[in-house]
C-alpha cells in the first residue's frame, strides 16, 4: 500500500535527521558548557527575532547566574512533524541535554511522560493570569505538564481593494465581520464574478487540512472524536469533505493547487496571484509582514466561515513550553518559563512577532488594547474557538485521516471511500 511504503521513506528521513539535530544540539551543549558556575539552560524552539530578544533580556537580569542557551528549530528547515518526532527521540535517549522545549498543543498528550508535572512550581494565582483557553491545552489526565508560550486561531483574511465594485460592500463586509455562512460565501463569489482566486487554503496531506475539517464539523456540533469514539463515518463528515471537495471542483472558489498546499506556500500563492480570501492563523500578518507589503492594499481580518445550520466556531493552534523530566535544572528552567509568560515578555512576542499574548493583563488593559485594538477582535474569536482531540496518540489519527481526505479532493477516492478507508486504518492501527 502506498500509504505504508510512504510511511517507511518518511520514516527513514527523519531518523537520518534526528541524527543530524542531535550532532546540532550535542555541538552547542559542548561549546556551552564548560562553565559550570553558571546554570545553562537549554531551550528548543523556532527561535526568531522576538525569542531571542526575550532571552537576551533574560540572560541579562541573570546574568553570572542563569543562561538560556537557545537551539533553533526553525520551520524552514525542520517541519512540524519532523520536530516532533525529533524531540520524541531524543527524549527517549533520556539525555539531560534539553531542559525546555516548545510543543504544538496538540502534541502535549504524547510528551507528557517525557516531562515534569508542573504543579508544584505554579500558584493558583499565576494560572489565573493565563487565558483559560490556553491553560487547557496543557493539562493531561488532570495534570499540569505544560505552560503556553501563545496562542493561535484560525482567521479568514480578505482584500478590501478587489471587494469594492461590489455595490453591496457595506452590507458584505458586515456579514464577514460576524463570520459568514459557507452557502452565503458562494453567492459573494457568484456576485464578484473576478478571476482572481477567491478562497485559498491548505489541502495537503498534513495537520492544516484536519483544522479545516474539524472546524466544519465543530460547526456542525460534532466533535472529531467523543468519548473515544470516531466520528469520521458520520454526516458531518461527510458534509463538511463535500464542502471542501465542492469549493475546489463545483463552485470554483479555490484552484486545485490547494491539494498540494501547506501554510507558507498558500501565503505565497495569495500574495503572488492577487488571491481574495485566505484561511489562515492570526500571527500571518506580522509573520509575513514583508512580503504583504508588496501588495499595497488593506488586508481585513474576520472569523471564518460557518455552515448555515451550525455555528461559528474557530480552531485553536498555538505552541506550550515544557521542562524534560531528565533535566537537572528544572527551577531554573521553570523561572526562564514564568518570565516568558510575563506581560513584559508577551508584549514582545506580539509586538515583534504577531504571536497572540496568553497574559489575561494584557487583554484587560484598556491603554493596551486601545493602542492594538485587534486584541478586542481576536478575544472575542477565542469565545467560539475550540480545541482538537487531546489524546497520546491524535498525531497518527491525524496523519491517517489527512492521507485519505487529501486524496479524496485530489479525486483519487471517493468522499465515501474515504471516510470509510481512514476510519478501518484507524481500528486496525489500534490506536485506540
Amino acid at each position: 500500500m502506498k500509504f505504508e511504503k510512504l510511511f517507511y521513506i518518511i520514516a527513514s528521513t527523519v531518523l537520518i535527521t534526528t541524527f543530524v539535530l542531535i550532532g546540532y544540539i550535542s555541538s552547542i551543549y559542548n561549546t556551552h558548557y564548560k562553565d559550570n558556575s553558571i546554570k545553562k539552560i537549554y531551550y528548543v524552539d523556532n527561535i526568531i527575532n522576538a525569542h531571542q530578544k526575550i532571552i537576551d533580556i533574560f540572560n541579562k537580569k541573570y546574568e553570572g547566574q542563569i543562561q538560556v542557551i537557545p537551539i533553533n528549530t526553525p520551520f524552514e528547515k525542520f517541519s512540524t512533524n519532523e520536530r516532533k518526532e525529533l524531540l520524541a527521540r531524543y527524549l527517549r535517549s533520556k539525555s539531560d541535554r534539553i531542559d525546555v522545549f516548545a510543543v504544538d498543543q496538540i502534541w502535549v498528550p504524547r510528551f507528557a511522560k517525557w516531562c515534569l508535572p508542573l504543579e508544584k512550581f505554579t500558584s493558583s494565582e499565576f494560572k489565573k493570569g493565563i487565558l483559560p483557553f490556553a491553560m487547557e491545552s496543557c493539562v493531561y489526565k488532570d495534570t499540569l505538564v505544560a505552560l503556553p508560550i501563545y496562542i493561535d486561531i484560525a482567521t479568514l483574511i480578505y482584500r478590501e481593494d478587489l471587494l469594492k465594485d461590489l455595490p453591496d460592500l457595506k452590507v458584505w463586509k458586515e456579514r464577514l465581520q460576524e463570520s459568514i455562512t459557507w452557502e452565503e460565501f458562494i453567492k459573494l463569489h457568484l456576485k464578484l464574478k473576478k478571476n482572481n482566486p477567491f478562497y485559498l487554503f491548505t489541502a495537503n496531506d498534513f495537520e492544516g487540512l484536519i483544522c479545516s475539517f474539524t472546524e466544519m464539523m465543530a460547526s456542525l456540533n460534532k466533535p472529531l472524536i467523543e468519548n473515544n469514539r470516531l466520528n469520521i463515518n458520520t454526516p458531518e463528515a461527510e458534509k463538511s469533505i463535500q464542502l471542501l471537495f465542492d469549493l475546489i471542483y463545483k463552485f470554483k472558489l479555490s484552484p486545485s493547487q490547494v491539494c498540494q498546499f501547506r501554510e507558507n506556500p498558500s501565503y505565497d500563492y495569495y500574495i503572488e496571484n492577487n488571491g481574495i480570501f485566505l484561511r489562515s492563523w492570526s500571527a500571518f500578518p506580522t509573520t509575513y509582514s514583508s512580503k504583504l507589503k508588496k501588495l499595497k492594499a488593506k488586508l481585513t481580518i474576520v472569523p471564518t466561515p460557518h455552515f448555515l445550520t451550525g455555528k461559528p466556531t474557530s480552531v485553536f493552534g498555538g505552541w506550550n513550553l515544557m521542562i524534560s523530566k531528565y533535566s537537572s535544572k528544572a527551577a531554573e528552567s521553570m523561572l526562564f518559563i514564568n518570565f516568558i509568560n510575563s506581560p513584559e515578555a508577551q508584549k514582545i512576542l506580539y509586538e515583534d512577532g504577531g504571536l497572540l499574548p496568553i497574559s489575561n493583563v494584557l487583554y484587560s488593559d484598556s491603554n493596551y488594547v486601545r493602542t492594538h485594538k485587534e486584541l478586542k477582535f481576536y478575544y472575542g474569536l477565542m469565545q467560539k474557538g475550540f480545541h482538537r482531540p487531546y489524546l497520546e496518540n491524535y498525531t497518527s489519527i491525524s496523519d491517517i485521516l489527512s492521507y485519505y481526505l487529501n486524496l479524496a479532493l485530489l479525486k483519487k477516492i471517493s468522499i465515501k471511500d474515504a471516510l470509510l478507508k481512514a476510519e478501518e486504518k484507524i481500528h486496525t492501527s489500534n490506536i485506540f
